[in-house]
């Protein structure tokens, strides 16, 4: 059963190499439209609602004392300005992606999970709501203490699976699971575990966002298959960018 859903993962990879470029959000347009729930508290939760650009917010955790917000390695570079959606305002600066060391592959860039964060600028950052996902239409999710995020082995066909990405709210199942392997001409990342919910549509800004399984924390918004959701696992990440997920209201720091 592994094999067969792997070898499927890899065989769509055809229908999504053109999306997966440096820098520039990996999913298309699908014409979906929906209301969008404006966002609240000052300043307000990002994880889970769109961060800047075309990259998503996924979750809040920490690095040392530093508190950052987890997105996608393809839709921004370590050193990028996250500004308001006005260009004025500073969220933020991004880090580096995740890679996994040593690569397996030859001329490809491989990566755990499709993962980089934002250093959140210091009064950008939502003391007291840091356990927060906010899914828009679909309602806040608190991270209860102790919450471990899911890896790539906790997650099964049949999931539930939730986003938020460009502030629409969508829910599906999980389809398939599998590496994502393909021509370095075409797309130059390798991940070795991928998971595809077949009906859950995608979009430009999707890339990046909080994607929750049963409810739990669970990966990051990374590849379009045919215009359907792929993502990459949340924990692997996590452990590559040397990160802790934040499962209570000020992350175990103290606010200055």
């Amino acid at each position: 059963m592994e094999a067969r859903t792997g070898r499927r993962i890899w065989l769509l990879v055809g229908a999504c190499v053109a999306l997966a470029v440096a820098l520039v959000a990996v999913v298309l347009a699908s014409g979906l439209a929906a209301p969008r729930q404006a966002l609240t508290g000052d300043p307000p939760v990002l994880a889970g609602r769109q961060l800047w650009g075309s990259c998503a917010g996924g979750f809040y955790a920490r690095r040392g004392d530093d508190i950052v917000l987890t997105s996608s390695a393809h839709c921004a570079g370590e050193g990028m300005t996250a500004t308001d959606p006005d260009g004025r305002g500073v969220r933020g600066v991004f880090g580096p992606g995740a890679l996994l060391e040593p690569c397996p592959h030859a001329g490809h860039t491989c990566r755990p999970s499709d993962m980089n964060y934002l250093v959140v600028a210091a009064d950008r950052i939502p003391w007291g709501r840091l356990n927060v996902v906010d899914l828009g239409e679909g309602g806040e999710r608190v991270v209860e203490p102790d919450t471990a995020p899911l890896s790539c082995g906790d997650i099964a066909v049949g999931d539930r699976v939730e986003i938020n990405g460009r502030d629409i709210f969508r829910a599906g199942t999980v389809a398939e699971t599998g590496r994502y392997l393909h021509d370095p001409a075409e797309d130059g990342d390798y991940f070795p575990c991928m998971i595809a919910a077949a009906d859950i549509e995608v979009g430009v800004g999707d890339s990046g966002g909080a994607v929750l399984v049963r409810g739990r924390p669970a990966g990051v918004t990374s590849r379009s298959f045919d215009g359907r959701l792929g993502f990459t696992p949340l924990a692997e990440g996590l452990v590559a960018l040397g990160l802790e997920l934040c499962t209570t209201p000020d992350c175990d720091l103290r606010p200055d």
